[in-house]
């Protein structure tokens, strides 16, 4: 396995390959992991994420994962890196974290077979697909302004190549703490899968992103959290928690608390059972992890 970065230098994009605790570039300057200022490990076209999974995610919602999957786009500006502050709006609270593995696409693919589809797969990184669950009631699903505001797509640290998906514990901590954990092998569909599966009608272009879903347990985050994601074999992505502008009240739809809203974020499945009200010590002001 070898694994590449993308760091900024002297305001310039520069590829870096990691030896170590250093970053080596191709013309013999190296910097130090710790001081280095991450970018993004690639530049897509699109950002397409899987809705359910994780054999976790979909008991915790009480219901069934579908025959196929079913996926959502996140805009190419929700893009962020390792290191980058993640940024909650103000009137907005409800904003969860989504630990996740990221299939980066390595050359155009298009009807491609599940046995071809590594081929096409540059390598994998560590997500965060974060939600603004405070506009679940608008959007008809399509989860655009949930999932698509900026900075909710943090990416990183690098792009591991030649890494085995099978059999890799992930994991999400918020302040140390661990809050997500769970298996690849308990994906209902592995990374050859959805590559295929998207292929069939989307042409993936170098670059493209792919997150392939979230165990159990994403709850809420509140300002200054640290949040980090940690994949066997890929890394640690962190991300801080900030504070965002003021979220203009003349136009569009306005942040809400409806049952939908609170019940996803803490657990619920009101998306796909209807309303399971979570106990009543999950509500704010102080927001426990659910049991």
């Amino acid at each position: 396995m070898t694994e590449y970065r993308r760091i900024e230098v002297d305001h310039k994009a520069l590829k870096v390959k990691r030896q170590g605790d250093s970053l080596l570039a191709d013309d013999g300057r190296t910097f130090a992991i710790k001081v280095a200022h991450h970018l993004p490990p690639a530049i897509p076209t699109k950002i397409i994420a899987v809705h359910l999974n994780y054999e976790s995610r979909t008991k915790e919602f009480l219901t069934k994962l579908p025959a196929a999957p079913t996926y959502f786009h996140k805009p190419i500006t929700s893009l962020n890196s390792h290191n980058g502050d993640v940024i909650r709006p103000k009137r907005c609270k409800w904003l969860n974290y989504e630990g996740e593995i990221v299939i980066i696409i390595g050359k155009t693919c298009k009807d491609i077979s599940k046995s071809e589809a590594h081929e096409y797969i540059a390598g994998y990184s560590v997500g965060n697909d974060f939600g603004l669950h405070d506009f679940r009631d608008t959007d008809a699903g399509s989860m655009l302004r949930v999932k698509g505001a900026d900075s909710l797509a943090p990416v990183g640290p690098g792009i591991v190549t030649d890494w085995d998906f099978r059999n890799k514990m992930i994991r999400t901590y918020v302040n140390g703490v661990l809050k997500q954990e769970d298996n690849t092998n308990n994906m209902e569909w592995d990374m050859n899968y959805l590559v295929a599966d998207i292929a069939r009608t989307i042409t993936l272009v170098p670059g493209d992103m792919i997150f392939s879903g979230t165990p159990a347990h994403s709850r809420p985050v509140q300002i200054g959290d640290v949040v980090e994601v940690e994949v066997d074999g890929l890394g640690r992505l962190s991300n801080t928690i900030r504070e965002g502008h003021l979220l203009r009240d003349d136009v569009g739809a306005q942040p809400t608390e409806s049952e939908e809203v609170i019940s996803t974020a803490l657990g619920g499945d009101w998306e796909f059972r209807g309303i399971r009200t979570p106990s009543k010590d999950l509500y704010p002001s102080t927001i426990k992890e659910k049991k």
